[in-house]
């Protein structure tokens, strides 16, 4: 066995995923009745995998964070990898993470997106969408992104979308501000510059002028009418709504099924993108 291979390994049994099949659980040490659980599936096109996840719970001091995290990288895995592996320590350095947590976010991915453009010898030119949620002693939920992997949080049994899918189309007079143009031929998705399907990635350095990596930041408290957290990439929503995701593991209570299942119900609708979802059940 290789050093990436056993390091491989190691990232799948701590909670870190991204292969063409790959699935986990976990749950939390502080708060019994909140489990995770995640699944991907490589898409049809003939790169490798690029979905990158994190779903963990991790004891910081008297404190406990779920940690969970949806990387969909685009021209290589590199990017996505880097994320996945200092994002988060990148998040939780900031010194004002406990007392404003949106700010330490906005600065961390700031500061992140600025070392994948300094490493873009290394890295190569792609980049990544990112939806992040830190579950902050399990009643307090920060959740952000850039690109379109969504995260949609139900209670009572109705669907809340809780992130924002940065599309060119909507972000044109920003794109255009800053001397860019989105295209929208026919047949074809709105595009930066003719190239990418998002307004906001992390990475893209022949696109940076172009492209923000600012992300859209909410907080959510979580209460007894909470039920489920769904992180996915658009593998998952080009296929299906928010509603019919919560609809679809209602019933199912663990929950590394019900991200199965979320995939699984993916594929049979025909979706050809690589798949990852993470669900976390508030039992």
């Amino acid at each position: 066995m290789t050093g990436r291979e056993i390091l491989h390994k190691m990232k799948v049994k701590a909670g870190f995923g991204s292969s063409s099949a790959e699935t986990g659980k976990g749950k939390s040490k502080m708060w019994k009745h909140i489990t995770h659980g995640y699944h991907l599936v490589k898409g049809k096109s003939n790169h490798p995998m690029e979905d990158y996840v994190v779903s963990q719970f991790k004891k910081v001091g008297e404190q406990e964070l779920g940690l969970f995290a949806i990387f969909d990288g685009h021209l290589g895995h590199d990017v996505p990898d880097y994320l996945q592996a200092h994002l988060f320590d990148n998040i939780l350095k900031e010194p004002d993470f406990w007392s404003d947590s949106e700010s330490a976010i906005r600065k961390a991915y700031e500061l992140t997106d600025s070392k994948i453009l300094e490493k873009s010898m290394e890295l190569g030119r792609g980049g990544s969408t990112a939806v992040t949620a830190i579950l902050k002693n399990g009643d307090k939920l920060v959740v952000a992104n850039v690109g379109d992997s969504r995260a949609v949080i139900s209670k009572n049994g109705v669907a809340k979308q809780l992130s924002v899918d940065h599309e060119p189309d909507k972000e044109r007079q920003e794109i255009e501000d800053k001397g860019g143009f989105v295209s929208n031929l026919p047949g074809d998705v709105p595009r930066v510059d003719g190239q990418l399907a998002v307004a906001r990635a992390f990475g893209d350095k022949s696109l940076k002028k172009h492209l923000s990596s600012e992300p859209y930041v909410v907080e959510e408290d979580i209460n007894a009418d909470t039920e489920v957290l769904i992180l996915a990439s658009d593998g998952l929503w080009k296929v299906m709504d928010n509603q019919e995701a919560v609809n679809s593991i209602k019933d199912i209570k663990d929950a590394q099924a019900a991200a199965k299942h979320l995939t699984e119900e993916a594929l049979a609708r025909k979706s050809k993108d690589d798949i990852s979802c993470i669900v976390v059940k508030f039992q």
